[in-house]
């Protein structure tokens, strides 16, 4: 039987502007599906529903119907301010915090004419690659509700891959987008830094963290970048932006490249890391797939770099020092958090300095590595989804190198600032996704999108779905 969430949500714009729907009955399909589904999924900190009803009804009478996402419901990441709605950024140090203003990328989404159905889950001040918090139910893949969905934008993955959401924001400051919708089947697409104003990277310490979108379709990744993305002092490339390229970009799905296929990884001198089957598997359709359809590809080794793990490891506790928990509020953090926190605010100037000039010398490395290709190709993930719990919840150490080995491939591009796409081109024995991710030139996030509808127009994966559908 049809219902609104199978249309994708390219579709639903449509429907919406044509008034096949109406906004607030699009938000009531989905709200219902949030009551039926998310107890046992974990997508939502938080579901807005009386906010969420009456936003709706006010985008057809304040909001005009050429806005980019008229009537669309979605969610904010719970590490985003809304006013007046709880943010508790997966942590019990904010469990009570209820903001007075909103942060720059819920305004924008607003302003495309977005309806916000409530925050989607995320880890604990988005620390983590998983998304399994003391303040909500840990985030669940839909494929297989005994593994989790990833993170740090599980839930926002979540709900888009169980028909929770049409298309969802996130936000990526070492895999945070591509992760989760890998472990939940979807296109993930993490932009150049620069490209979205509203979250560019500039804002954060190394430049790593930007907002872009998870989608069913590369279609509708694309729609949502439009959205998001625009014209600004920061903006990357030329100013190609219409209020439409990418969505043209992902429909149009033209061109032949030159590709380099690659499995070595910056982490690979500091950690064990081992390629799965499942995940040589996606490598290898997708390979045979794009050499299929005329694009060239060639292997491609990352030049061994022992600077990069200590150097990011620095950044990360660097970054989490500035999380405002004092004396016995330390206690309320994870045992992760804590340590992340003691030992970033353990480190001197210039232990910041340096990691932060070999960062930058490395971003230099991989983009001149990168240069002779149109884009790199990675797994997405080393590991298939990993179940709940997998993580050691109480040993840091341990627990940051099982998050390197499971996604040893996503962080160095937040560093090197590059654009990423992961797409969910393989599916397993066991019904699982798996996929491959696409590493772009600096503001090549239209060639990305263009291979990625030519492997969707191939692979037909906005077919598949999980069990709840």
């Amino acid at each position: 039987m049809f219902e609104l969430h199978h249309l994708t949500a390219v579709e639903q714009l449509d429907w919406l502007r044509r008034g096949e729907v109406t906004p607030a009955e699009l938000a009531e399909h989905y709200l219902a599906r949030i009551e039926r589904l998310d107890p046992a999924l974990g997508a939502f900190a938080t579901v807005t529903k009386d906010a969420a009803l009456e936003r709706a009804r006010a985008v057809e009478s304040t909001v005009p119907k050429a806005a980019a996402l008229w009537g669309l419901p979605s969610g904010d990441k719970d590490l985003w301010m809304r006013a007046n709605v709880r943010t508790m950024y997966g942590s019990r140090l904010m469990r009570d915090f209820v903001p007075e203003t909103s942060d720059e990328i819920v305004e924008v989404l607003d302003a495309a004419g977005a309806v916000s159905l409530g925050k989607t889950n995320a880890p604990e001040f988005g620390m983590p690659s998983y998304t399994e918090s003391l303040v909500a139910p840990p985030a669940r893949t839909p494929w297989d509700p005994e593994l989790g969905a990833g993170g740090s934008s599980g839930g926002a993955a979540v709900a888009v891959a169980a028909g929770m959401l049409p298309v969802a924001a996130g936000s990526d400051g070492g895999g945070s987008i591509r992760i989760p919708a890998a472990a939940t089947g979807l296109v993930g697409l993490k932009p150049s830094r620069g490209r979205v104003p509203a979250l560019s990277g500039f804002g954060s310490l190394g430049g790593l963290v930007v907002a872009g979108p998870l989608a069913r379709t590369v279609a509708d990744a694309g729609l949502l970048l439009d959205a998001i993305a625009g014209p600004s002092p920061w903006s990357v490339g030329p100013p190609t932006w219409d209020g439409g390229a990418y969505l043209n970009a992902a429909v149009r799905g033209e061109g032949r490249y030159q590709l380099g296929v690659m499995t070595t990884s910056p982490w690979d001198s500091a950690y064990e890391v081992v390629v799965s089957t499942e995940a040589a598997d996606a490598l290898a359709l997708a390979s045979r797939e794009l050499d299929a359809i005329g694009h060239g590809l060639e292997p491609l080794t990352l030049e061994p770099d022992d600077t990069y793990a200590p150097a990011f490891r620095t950044i990360w506790q660097a970054g989490a020092a500035a999380i405002p928990a004092e004396g016995e509020q330390l206690e309320l953090l994870e045992p992760l958090t804590r340590w992340l926190v003691q030992r970033g605010r353990g480190l001197g100037a210039a232990d910041l300095g340096s990691a932060l000039q070999q960062l930058a010398l490395f971003e230099r490395s991989v983009i001149r590595q990168f240069s002779r290709f149109d884009a790199v190709m990675t797994p997405s993930l080393a590991l298939t989804p990993r179940p709940v719990g997998w993580y050691d919840k109480q040993d840091a150490e341990r627990n940051f190198a099982q998050q390197v080995q499971y996604t040893p491939w996503t962080s160095f591009l937040n560093v090197s600032g590059l654009p990423a796409i992961t797409l969910p081109v393989h599916e397993t024995a066991g019904g699982l996704p798996m996929g491959v991710q696409l590493i772009g030139r600096p503001g090549g996030e239209h060639v990305l999108l263009a291979i990625g509808a030519q492997l969707e127009r191939r692979l037909q994966w906005q077919k598949r779905h999980p069990s709840d559908w």
